[in-house]
């Protein structure tokens, strides 16, 4: 029998494991592609706030702005919901809970994601309304299954686990507030 604390010709000497970077600490590129991917991600999420609230004419005619009367949730739930929820979209669009709460989560998932504070709940939040989205129009136009409203979900779960709020944000301030002492979803 041979001696395990002997060198071996058939054991490679063990190497010690390599060390990981801190936690949420990256080379300046990804951080600059996680700070780009947030942004653009949150600007999405704003910019649908924005269209909605003034009608500025991309997808929201002036007129049927929600500061005008409109409804942000009756044109596309009433309208474009298609396949085996459409009756539940039908049956909730325009109703004034649902126009509060989706303009609520478009402004305060796209102020978050922009200002890096808050990962955690807007990918979660995010995530929860691009889901809810896509079971607005299954099967999706161009795929049997995938469509951006998933790969959109994907990239905030991504934001998060890397702490994207800290890449040129304010994740990091955030983390260091009273507010978030001992409440790690608000991170």
């Amino acid at each position: 029998m041979s001696d395990p604390t002997q060198p071996s010709l058939l054991r490679a000497p063990e190497a010690p494991p390599p060390e990981l970077p801190e936690a949420g600490r990256h080379s300046l590129a990804v951080d600059v592609l996680l700070a780009v991917t947030r942004v653009s991600l949150g600007w999405i999420f704003l910019w649908a706030f924005l269209d909605k609230l003034f009608g500025l004419g991309h997808e929201t005619p002036s007129a049927q702005s929600w500061v005008n009367g409109g409804s942000p949730t009756e044109g596309f739930l009433a309208h474009a919901a298609t396949g085996p929820f459409a009756g539940i979209y039908h049956d909730i669009a325009g109703a004034a809970w649902a126009d509060w709460l989706f303009m609520i989560g478009l402004a305060g998932i796209g102020a978050a994601l922009v200002l890096g504070v808050g990962m955690r709940a807007a990918a979660v939040a995010g995530a929860t309304l691009l889901v809810l989205m896509w079971t607005a129009v299954l099967p999706p136009e161009n795929n049997p299954f995938m469509d951006d409203h998933l790969v959109y979900a994907l990239v905030l779960g991504l934001l998060a686990a890397f702490g994207a709020g800290r890449s040129f944000g304010f994740g990091g301030l955030w983390e260091r507030t009273a507010l978030t002492r001992g409440r790690p979803y608000l991170i």
